[in-house]
């Protein structure tokens, strides 16, 4: 396999974790996981989004832009295959739905300033699950202030996502997550590995 910094993304609950701690053993990756628990504002913003939507984002980005730099910029990085659970793009794409249009604005001229710093991964794979999906995976994993995530809120972020990689050419490989299951099915995990030894162009190609 010729990627060496291969990234996975996906709506809440898509399974992106799962996913990358699968490849990340197979390959003896580096693995890079996004410490979502440090965040304090996280409960906070879903009891009360409008007051807490601004520190959430911005100490989001602040501990995924530290988290990248530091080790993706090690001298080895490309000495092994690297293992990623975020983008850091979804910085903005979440800031977008959740600030209001000043706070963006001046969120947006920070990322601007500090996303050309960081290396882009070689390969984003998706994980596209429908909202019926992402609701029974929240549920199942069971942290309480994910519980009360509505629909909607998982469309407009679908939807972000969708609009962003339709209009970068970064290489994406498209998994429809309504028919594989890396957990259960095995064959699902070595069908993905196969599409991996594939050369890619940017763009969207589905599995």
């Amino acid at each position: 396999m010729n990627y060496k910094y291969i990234t996975i993304e996906g709506n809440i609950g898509a399974g992106k974790t799962t996913l990358a701690n699968k490849l990340s053993a197979h390959f003896n990756a580096k693995l890079i996981l996004e410490e979502f628990a440090d965040n304090p504002f996280l409960p906070k913003f879903y009891e009360k989004p409008q007051q807490y939507a601004f520190p959430l984002e911005l100490f989001f980005m602040a501990e995924r832009y530290k988290q990248l730099k530091d080790m993706l910029q090690m001298q080895d990085m490309f000495s092994n295959l690297v293992v990623s659970d975020y983008l850091f793009i979804k910085s903005l794409l979440f800031a977008k739905i959740n600030l209001k249009e000043e706070e963006y604005s001046l969120y947006q001229k920070l990322f601007d300033i500090i996303n050309p710093q960081l290396v882009q991964p070689d390969l984003l794979i998706f994980l596209n699950a429908p909202v019926t999906k992402l609701q029974q995976n929240i549920r199942h994993r069971n942290r309480s202030y994910e519980q009360q995530i509505a629909d909607e809120y998982l469309v407009s972020v679908h939807d972000m996502y969708m609009q962003y990689i339709r209009q970068h050419p970064i290489r994406t490989l498209m998994l429809d997550m309504t028919k594989v299951d890396f957990v259960k099915n095995p064959a699902d995990f070595d069908s993905l590995l196969k599409a991996l030894d594939k050369e890619y162009e940017p763009g969207i190609h589905y599995l």
